[in-house]
């Protein structure tokens, strides 16, 4: 179905969403940091970005910024799935081009329904 990168320093929450992208038959691609988000990114050309905001090194804020002012990524959709799940913070995240926001704990219903909805976009 596709192919997407996972950027998640948390493996609990990086298996749960392994999980739930492989079960919808997609390839899955991780990284643990920023930096290695941005090359994997680069490198993979994946369908879809899913990105925790609180990351090693550069922020999942910063990330996505750089990846949506790419061009070879910039339209590449990206979920960010972060535990700062206060308005601002979605705005913060919406404003640096996230095409949606999810708090963590990831609501698996919803994250399945954006999946598909950015997927087949």
């Amino acid at each position: 179905m596709g192919k997407a990168l996972v950027v998640d320093d948390s493996k609990t929450d990086r298996t749960v969403v392994i999980d739930l992208l492989q079960a919808m038959g997609i390839n899955v691609v991780t990284a643990d940091s920023g930096e290695e988000g941005l090359e994997k990114a680069k490198n993979a050309m994946p369908d879809i970005i899913v990105l925790d905001v609180v990351l090693p090194g550069r922020s999942g804020f910063e990330v996505c910024r750089e990846l949506k002012a790419t061009d070879e990524t910039k339209n590449i959709p990206v979920i960010m799935c972060s535990t700062k799940g206060s308005e601002m913070d979605k705005f913060w995240g919406m404003k640096q081009g996230a095409d949606v926001y999810l708090p963590k704990p990831i609501d698996r219903d919803e994250f399945l329904k954006q999946v598909k909805t950015l997927i087949q976009a």
